[in-house]
């Protein structure tokens, strides 16, 4: 009698492992990495413990949600490890088990924080990525902000001064004299200590009077020939020769190539639209013929990606929340998926939705660079360098001031007049001696 019973368990209990095998194929097929999928089954264990006389396949939205509560809530358990929870339960759940519903399921906001000044004990930075939420900045700007609030809070205690305006001028001048940092590096910190004085702590900056500054170096940027660029091109691999062709034959930044989206490309018009670009502003630039038939077959490729991510049930591409809510169906249409996609989906930090974002910056950078260094280019050639040569070989063509300004998006002329100083004949065309 004995045996039967514990062979009807041990039944019971292979039954329930049927989802493991499955899994972790689903977990390969979402592209997450082999030495993490231990912990995405251990997530699932935890969530086989929590509802009680209840399988895997029976859980529904309440035990889910009830389930992350109770990890956002817990002091030992990071943010970053409640969505890697609620990726696990999303593949399983989804992947596995076919229910749908399990993608609307967010992983819980940590609670706003009250409208009152910071109350002894709780942690200002958590304060500050509140107040930056809330205006939709940008996850860099966030991270960036932080860092230094947090460094300034350190200094502070450190040195054993009252957070305030003395306290900021001693912080930004210590930057400059023991740190050596760059004037560029300053400004940032003090635009990060201004934001939290004015937004956070409600007590805007005072004058911070005529403290030490670092100076801004006048460098010339570094200009590649038309040739040294057509062989970068040329060498470069499939993946980020079409990206950095961009940054050369329209001038784009780094980010803009990377966030043009399907709706972004004009082939009738020859034209590329750049939105929310540098200071949040939109401009037009030209779209190169060289490189219009093969990002034609490029778009074909990259709608194949997108209509599989559709039918695995995806959210669809990365979206800002405030975008989101005035077009919820957005990020799920043809027109606003990136030109150049990620090869592996992602989880959203701020909302748990399983996206499909941009080709990641630091791929075409390191793409570029060490492409120039085979090939024999001596000269530091990153991906901004191809927005210079665009510039600078429009003027040398005859192009219009100006017009460049417009296409690169500078607000100010001067910025673009640096330009000038790199052009095969400077000035008014000087000979050199040395050639009389």
């Amino acid at each position: 009698m004995d045996r039967d019973k514990n062979g009807s368990h041990d039944a019971r209990n292979l039954i329930e492992e049927d989802w493991k095998g499955p899994f972790r194929r689903a977990l390969e097929m979402h592209g997450r990495p082999a030495d993490k999928h231990k912990w995405y089954i251990i997530w699932v264990r935890k969530l086989e413990k929590s509802v009680k006389g209840k399988s895997l396949r029976q859980v529904d939205r309440k035990d889910i949600e009830d389930f992350l509560a109770t990890l956002s809530n817990s002091p030992s358990i990071a943010p970053w490890q409640v969505d890697q929870a609620a990726d696990s339960l999303s593949i399983l759940i989804g992947s596995i088990f076919g229910q749908e519903w399990v993608y609307s399921v967010r992983s819980p906001a940590p609670p706003p924080p009250p409208d009152i000044p910071v109350p002894v004990g709780d942690d200002p930075i958590d304060r500050l990525r509140y107040t930056i939420r809330c205006r939709n900045y940008s996850v860099r700007t966030e991270k960036s902000y932080a860092f230094w609030v947090s460094r300034f809070l350190s200094f502070c205690q450190d040195c054993d001064v009252e957070p305030g305006t003395k306290a900021v001028r001693a912080f930004l001048e210590r930057l400059v004299i023991s740190g050596n940092m760059s004037a560029s590096t300053q400004s940032q910190a003090l635009n990060a200590l201004a934001f939290h004085f004015k937004n956070v702590l409600g007590e805007p900056l005072g004058d911070l009077g005529d403290f030490r500054k670092s100076k801004r170096p006048k460098k010339l940027p570094i200009i590649l020939s038309r040739e040294e660029v057509r062989r970068l091109l040329d060498a470069l691999d499939r993946t980020h020769q079409l990206p950095a062709a961009l940054l050369y034959g329209a001038g784009l930044r780094l980010l803009e190539v990377l966030q043009l989206r399907v709706k972004d490309i004009d082939f009738d018009r020859r034209q590329i639209q750049v939105h929310d670009g540098k200071g949040q502003k939109d401009r037009v630039t030209v779209l190169p013929d060289r490189w219009r038939d093969r990002l034609t077959v490029h778009l074909v490729e990259v709608k194949k990606i997108y209509e599989g991510d559709l039918a695995a049930g995806y959210a669809g591409s990365t979206f800002g929340p405030g975008l989101e809510r005035k077009y919820p169906n957005a990020p799920r249409e043809w027109s606003w998926q990136y030109v150049f996609p990620a090869t592996r989906l992602c989880i959203e930090p701020l909302t748990g939705k399983t996206r499909r974002h941009h080709l990641h910056e630091t791929a075409l950078q390191r793409a570029v660079k060490s492409t120039a260094i085979r090939i024999g280019i001596a000269k530091p050639v990153g991906c901004h360098t191809l927005r210079h040569c665009f510039a600078t070989h429009l003027l040398e063509s005859g192009s219009d001031i100006r017009t460049v300004q417009e296409l690169l998006g500078h607000s100010d002329v001067q910025t673009t007049m640096i330009y000038t100083h790199v052009l095969n004949r400077p000035g008014l065309a000087v000979r050199s001696p040395a050639d009389d």
